[in-house]
């Protein structure tokens, strides 16, 4: 009798504990704890952006070709080869070119000694025709033979300085300094330079500095400025941004498919020589950029809390459903402030150590990113992003022996 007394008392315990447990813990053994997303209010930059493509090119890019004909005897230089203006870079054959300076040499010489003869009689019979000494005929005669040997001596002169150039043209020189970025020729290769001039090298002049030829759509580049700041990406490293200048913004444009585009270009510093001619450049073009200006996300604005998380939140304070600390949020259910129709006027919900309220805030650029805070919000203040409850899980219940329990008899064994 007494053992059975010993087991109600310690039941009725446990069922008190219990039940004092959720009357003083109203959200249960398993309810969840509301927890907060938030921002602060802080200094930072809005930015607008317009997206465009282009293709990295070099500033100043000199063809190299030759003004003669004839076989490639040799070649200096190669791709990526470092030249200086005034280097030799490439020679043509000039056993053709040396032969015809020597035949033109050789007419130039003739041409001068007849004129040196034609001169010499002039002055001959010059002195006579004065004394009537000769027909006026012969001395006709005479100058016209003058005439016609300075004409020659002037045509061979022309032609034997034509093909002194033309010697000096198979030796190709690079005109400026500069880098070597395409070699289209080959030792022995016959260039024929009769109707356009074949081009040997491509040298770009400065790679440290390089350009991006960007397409912006005709519905963005009313927004294009020069001088705007530039950051474009390249896939070769796609986690490094290089950054750069517009410069000059062509007026002619480009139509593909019935879409207009200009043509931007902007010039791109390159110190570690990773941008290369031809790269395809990812670009975002800051037509707009607003600094210092007191900012907090846009998705503080979107923010609209639950009324059953208000609630519950409420209750976790310990305060009755619709009631809050002074300070707080307002009795009831709130609703957005009045606001003035003439200003940008939204709503943001500020957290202040536990307690949490609507501000009204008066709003201005955004970059759908951030938005500035023009008045309504001070430096440092945390701002609701989002708010959510997140359930407990619930603990496994260990069996524990009751030691007033009776406990089955053992089985004994057999032998």
């Amino acid at each position: 009798m007494k053992k059975k007394t010993i087991i109600l008392i310690v039941c009725s315990v446990a069922v008190a504990a219990a039940i004092a447990f959720f009357i003083f813990n109203p959200t249960g053994a398993n309810a969840g704890k509301i927890s907060f997303e938030t921002a602060k209010a802080e200094k930072g930059t809005i930015s607008k952006i317009v997206d465009a493509t282009g293709t990295l090119q070099a500033i100043d890019t000199v063809q190299v070709g030759t003004q003669v004909s004839g076989i490639i005897d040799a070649i200096y230089v190669d791709f990526n080869s470092e030249v200086k203006k005034g280097q030799l870079v490439a020679k043509i054959d000039t056993t053709n070119l040396a032969a015809a300076l020597e035949q033109s040499r050789a007419t130039l010489d003739n041409a001068r000694a007849e004129l040196d003869y034609q001169q010499a009689n002039y002055n001959r019979l010059e002195p006579l025709i004065d004394k009537n000494l000769i027909s006026q005929s012969d001395f006709d005669q005479t100058v016209y033979s003058l005439n016609v040997a300075k004409a020659k001596y002037n045509s061979a002169l022309a032609s034997f300085r034509q093909n002194k150039i033309n010697l000096d043209y198979a030796f190709i020189y690079s005109p400026i300094d500069g880098i070597v970025t395409r070699r289209n020729v080959q030792e022995g290769q016959t260039v024929a330079a009769s109707f356009s001039t074949p081009t040997l090298f491509t040298i770009a002049k400065d790679l440290t500095q390089m350009q991006v030829v960007a397409n912006v759509d005709e519905a963005d580049i009313g927004q294009v400025k020069q001088g705007q700041r530039v950051e474009f990406t390249v896939d070769a490293f796609p986690d490094s941004k290089f950054s750069g200048d517009i410069t000059q913004i062509r007026l002619s444009p480009s139509i593909s498919n019935n879409v207009v585009t200009y043509t931007v270009i902007i010039l791109a510093p390159n110190p570690e020589y990773k941008l290369m001619p031809g790269m395809t450049a990812t670009i975002d073009i800051f037509v707009q950029e607003n600094k210092g200006l007191l900012v907090v996300p846009s998705k503080a604005l979107r923010f609209n809390p639950d009324e059953k998380l208000l609630s519950s939140y409420m209750k976790s304070l310990g305060k009755p459903e619709g009631k809050m600390p002074e300070g707080g949020m307002p009795e009831g259910n709130p609703q957005p402030p009045v606001m003035d129709q003439g200003k940008k006027m939204k709503t943001v919900w500020v957290k202040k150590d536990s307690l949490i309220r609507p501000v009204p805030v008066e709003t201005g650029s955004d970059d759908d990113i951030q938005i500035e805070i023009i008045s309504g919000l001070e430096l440092g203040d945390e701002v609701i992003l989002s708010m959510e409850e997140q359930k407990a899980e619930t603990e496994k219940k260990k069996a524990v022996d009751n030691p007033f329990m009776p406990k089955p008899p053992r089985r004994r064994n057999n032998k």
